[in-house]
């Protein structure tokens, strides 16, 4: 009988620790302390912010499921073969690249993906039915108020490094005096215009007199970008951008859709915030 209750004792402190660990129960599905204090590392946001964006995901969840929408496993793989192909490496390489950046394995980026994709489809399937395309003066007047955003460096003066061994090249970022003939130099002119997104986010991240991190080149061996100096871009008027002027107009009209779709989705769900961090 004492051996009994025991058991029953630490099942009922097992159960208890787990519900301690409970912030937020959405339709039946929980959002932890955890969840929500590691949301506020990722996005850099209140605990408030990071339940909204929390609890969003939840009811996006629970909506892709009524909706039957569902991701393959090819469409999974043509999405990274693409990224990888805009950076001008293999897939290996590529899963490589992801690691080093952002320490994710290939199967976390694969679920990363797979959620990414699964989202679109929702919000393609609420919104787009909804947005119409912006007007030639809505165009105008969005670039207008929005100029300083659609400017971008014009080129990168760069040098380049790459050596076959990723640890002799990280020695070089960490301490430039540092020489080796393993490692090989090319000083180029990148124009912001011909290269990947990627790459040109990377260069526009880092500071002028400063390395890159450490990356797979695609050929087996690992490169670094150490920015020499940034030339910046003219204004190149409304017909150079336009169709990032529209991009930028519908996912906004987007995002309103969605944050009142959302939202009323939210007013009729049963949300219990049982506590915070």
């Amino acid at each position: 009988m004492i051996k009994l209750i025991l058991i029953l004792l630490a099942v009922a402190a097992l159960q208890a620790k787990v519900y301690d660990g409970v912030a937020i129960v959405v339709e039946e599905k929980a959002i932890t302390l955890f969840d929500i204090k590691k949301e506020m590392q990722t996005d850099h946001v209140s605990a408030k912010k990071a339940a909204d964006i929390l609890i969003r995901k939840k009811l996006e969840s629970i909506e892709i499921k009524q909706r039957g929408i569902s991701v393959s496993s090819s469409e999974v793989y043509d999405d990274i073969k693409k990224m990888a192909e805009r950076n001008h490496m293999s897939i290996s390489d590529f899963y490589d690249a992801v690691r080093e950046s952002n320490g994710l394995t290939s199967e976390e980026l694969k679920k990363k993906i797979r959620q990414k994709l699964l989202s679109q489809k929702l919000y393609n399937a609420i919104a787009m039915s909804s947005i119409s395309e912006p007007s030639e003066s809505e165009i105008e007047e969005y670039y207008e108020l929005h100029k300083n955003e659609f400017k971008h460096p014009a080129s990168f003066d760069v040098v380049i490094y790459e050596a076959p061994d990723r640890r002799l090249l990280q020695e070089k970022v960490d301490n430039p005096m540092f020489y080796s003939p393993q490692i090989g130099t090319n000083e180029q002119t990148l124009p912001y215009n011909r290269i990947s997104p990627e790459l040109a986010s990377l260069l526009a991240k880092t500071p002028v007199g400063h390395f890159t991190p450490v990356i797979p080149n695609g050929k087996g061996a690992f490169m670094s970008f150490y920015v020499k100096s940034v030339e910046s871009a003219k204004d190149a008027g409304l017909e150079a951008v336009k169709a990032q002027v529209i991009n930028a107009i519908m996912a906004e009209k987007r995002e309103a859709v969605l944050s009142d779709y959302f939202a009323r989705l939210r007013d009729n769900a049963d949300i219990n915030i049982i506590r915070m961090p």
